[in-house]
């Protein structure tokens, strides 16, 4: 969440990329994985893959279910062009060390359906949902700010970059199981002035990959509304990316006040590169997060809490 490199001084709205087949009958999934179908039919029936079933017995698999079932098993993924996925998805690399660097030269020259193969390649290859936000994606911005410190990229490049990064998480999240209906809620954003969206898209998506219930509010969200927000749907988790603030005095009387009203009872996760140290210690919070994975393992560690309170 300290992504600084991840900037973007737009708000972009995006409705998340539906692929071409989100149901899939069993001669589809037969023929992406070159199975028999007779063998397809007996995994849905088995509950090897979560399969639903129309009023006429017809067996039907979500695509995120499937891609899920790829992911634990011996099969891969031979044409994916039969899901709606890029011709060359799973034929690529999978080193994640490797894919940080494609996907940098890949993100300047605006390739957007490169950029797409290597991260669902990571994704279908058993990489975490942080390991690939972390290592690949915020890397690869790091790698295009300096080369921009150093005037060997653009800001249209890094700019282009980052909508086709957000992108690409909208879609990555179509891919994700829907997290168990007692999915305990989180969510979280940006404060006024705060237009960079790429840290809290990512946070949200691996909530929902460790089965929380996330949702970002979305950037520039005033502290007024925020505090509605927890008011109405009490989250146990809220998260606070912070990549730049207008007035520190101001955020620290705003944040001190919403943290006294809900601080108790929900579990506040902050990060981002404006909460330099002076700042952090003014404040009060559950968790201080310097990328994904932290986020990632401290929502862990209370989830384990909490099913243990639970028992």
């Amino acid at each position: 969440m300290s992504l600084s490199f991840l900037d973007n001084d737009q708000i972009v709205q995006l409705t998340p990329v539906r692929f071409m087949h989100e149901f899939l009958t069993s001669k589809q999934v037969a023929r992406a994985i070159q199975a028999s179908e007779s063998s397809v039919k007996r995994w849905c029936d088995k509950g090897v893959i979560p399969t639903q079933y129309t009023a006429g017995g017809h067996r039907r698999i979500a695509l995120p279910d499937l891609i899920e079932f790829l992911r634990s098993s011996k099969y891969d993924l031979v044409r994916p062009e039969v899901l709606g996925l890029p011709a060359t998805t799973g034929q690529t690399v999978r080193v994640i060390d490797r894919a940080a660097g494609q996907l940098t030269e890949a993100l300047l020259r605006g390739e957007e359906d490169l950029c797409r193969q290597i991260v669902l390649d990571l994704y279908l290859a058993e990489h975490s949902i942080s390991s690939i936000c972390d290592q690949v994606i915020a890397q690869s911005f790091v790698t295009i700010g300096d080369r921009w410190e150093c005037g060997d990229a653009e800001v249209y490049q890094e700019r282009r970059g980052c909508e086709v990064a957000l992108r690409l998480l909208h879609e990555l999240r179509t891919l994700i199981p829907n997290p168990p209906l007692d999915a305990p809620l989180a969510f979280g954003g940006t404060v006024e002035g705060d237009l960079y969206s790429l840290a809290t898209t990512m946070v949200e998506l691996v909530l929902r990959d460790i089965k929380w219930n996330a949702a970002s509010l979305g950037t520039n969200l005033p502290f007024s509304t925020l505090a509605a927000a927890i008011e109405q749907q009490r989250p146990r988790l809220f998260w606070l990316s912070v990549s730049y603030i207008r007035d520190e005095q101001e955020f620290l009387q705003h944040y001190a006040e919403l943290y006294d009203e809900f601080g108790m009872d929900v579990a506040f996760v902050v990060g981002g590169r404006a909460l330099k140290e002076p700042i952090r210690q003014q404040m009060q919070y559950a968790a201080f997060c310097d990328n994904i994975r932290h986020v990632e393992s401290f929502a862990q560690t209370l989830l384990s809490a909490s099913e243990k309170e639970s028992k």
